[in-house]
């Protein structure tokens, strides 16, 4: 885990830099204080100077423009989207300019017959979904926030339908992007496949905003399912809820979404959504396909969930049921916090074999309750990703020490059964030193000549994804 030093004084901005910006952008570059404090913190557990300017770009061209001027003066560019990070992927460490590309919304093109769209970075999940529902279409990857397409690209995210559809890996085909020169380069096309020279679309998704700006993504697009339903299934405890979702995964069932809840979680939504389910471990399941598909699904996941004492099987066919269910899956983190107020969160996920998930998940919940500090546990099972949240008292640097202690603890025994320190949130602060212990020197080596090569000045987003060098 890696701590940023909030003594870091960056240098002074350029007038001529900021004189630059305004002539072009007018009140749309600012240095107000309310606007830099509120591009200058996210989820994580920070707490950074704002950044000395922020920018809101409204096109391709302005955000070219904003990093030429950047670059010439060798100042730092931090893309913004919308400010949802847990791993301090927006905080200006370096001071610089936040280049907000929220106005940045359009749905430049649909392409419903190939099952594609063409998006700006801007647009989030839920306003493209609401755009293309009347289509019969829809996107799918789902990482709880209505997070920013751009920022999902450039954190490689997933979410509760990854264990279906992927992660925006798979679902990127390509994009455009502005470049260290402030040059606009293009990667991809609406094509389902290429062996055309190096993939430069990979490449950028995953590079948490270190190696260029998106300015626009291809999606693939997904038809709407025939039938959906939900279901929550409680058990007698974590082992016997996630030993149920890896059988589920290990017979092949084409299952969709596959969430689990501990009752900490549980007890949260309920407070925060009134919903009265019971307080126990709990799995959120979802099914897609045909009439007959769905009910084969459901019917063969209730038979296992029952030979692991599973039982109040609830179902939710109903657009209103499944959205009220899945609303408070979502509002989980922030339900959480309420628990404790004026509390903060150290947020840690990781990804492991589904064959290891059992084992990486119970080790955890052992240190976190012999610890005795308050947390909760929701998870992407279907795909061994699960999340654990400790919920400490800032002004007790005692329950901040305990809580990094216990997220050092999970990220190494998931590296050990052969994991990923992380399954979504990224590297960014947190977790530079583990992205070292996964990868190794080496590779990390390769992916500094990568940066260096394409970011000559470290302009992009700097301090993130690497420690820094002696």
């Amino acid at each position: 885990m890696n701590a940023p030093d909030p003594r870091f004084a960056p240098p002074a901005m350029p007038a001529a830099l900021l004189a630059a910006l305004t002539e072009r952008l007018g009140a749309r570059c600012s240095t107000a204080l309310a606007v830099r404090e509120q591009h200058g913190r996210d989820e994580s557990i920070f707490d950074m100077p704002p950044p000395q300017a922020v920018v809101f770009a409204e096109n391709e061209a302005e955000v070219a423009f904003v990093v030429q001027q950047a670059a010439l003066h060798r100042v730092p560019v931090i893309p913004f989207g919308a400010g949802s990070s847990l791993e301090g992927h927006l905080l200006a460490v370096r001071g610089g300019i936040s280049l907000d590309v929220n106005r940045m919304n359009a749905l430049v093109s649909l392409n419903a017959e190939d099952l594609t769209v063409t998006v700006q970075p801007g647009i989030t999940r839920k306003q493209l979904n609401e755009a293309i529902k009347h289509e019969g279409l829809f996107f799918p990857i789902d990482p709880g926030a209505d997070a920013s397409l751009g920022g999902m690209a450039a954190t490689r995210a997933s979410g509760t339908n990854a264990v279906r559809y992927g992660t925006m890996r798979e679902n990127v085909l390509g994009l455009r992007f502005v470049n260290a020169r402030g040059e606009v380069v293009r990667t991809g096309s609406r094509a389902k496949k290429s062996s055309a020279g190096y993939d430069l679309t990979r490449l950028l998704v995953g590079s948490e905003g270190t190696l260029g700006v998106i300015t626009e993504l291809t999606l693939k697009l997904y038809p709407l399912p025939q039938a959906v339903s939900a279901a929550i299934c409680f058990f007698p405890s974590i082992d016997a809820a996630v030993q149920t979702a890896m059988q589920v995964i290990q017979m092949g069932v084409p299952i969709a979404r596959c969430e689990l809840l501990d009752a900490n979680a549980i007890r949260a939504v309920n407070l925060h959504d009134k919903l009265g389910l019971r307080e126990a471990p709990m799995l959120l399941m979802e099914f897609h396909g045909t009439e007959g598909g769905v009910a084969e699904q459901a019917a063969t996941v209730q038979e296992l969930a029952s030979e692991h004492g599973g039982e109040a099987f609830e179902w939710a066919t109903t657009p209103e049921a499944r959205t009220r269910l899945w609303a408070a899956r979502h509002h989980a983190y922030f339900s959480a916090l309420q628990t404790r107020p004026g509390c903060r969160s150290i947020t840690t996920d990781t990804c492991v074999p589904i064959s290891r998930l059992a084992e990486s998940i119970n080790e955890s919940v052992r240190e976190a309750d012999a610890a005795g500090l308050p947390y909760f546990i929701v998870g992407h099972v279907g795909d061994g990703n699960f999340h654990l949240a400790y919920l400490l008292d800032p002004a007790k640097p005692e329950e901040r020490e305990t809580a990094e202690r216990l997220s050092q603890q999970m990220v190494a025994r998931a590296l050990r059964l052969g994991g990923t320190c992380t399954g979504e949130h990224g590297i960014g602060l947190h977790k530079q030193g583990f992205l070292v212990d996964e990868t190794g020197e080496e590779a990390v080596a390769m992916m500094r000549a990568v940066k260096a090569a394409l970011d000559p000045d470290g302009i992009f987003n700097p301090g993130k994804v690497f420690a820094p060098q002696a």
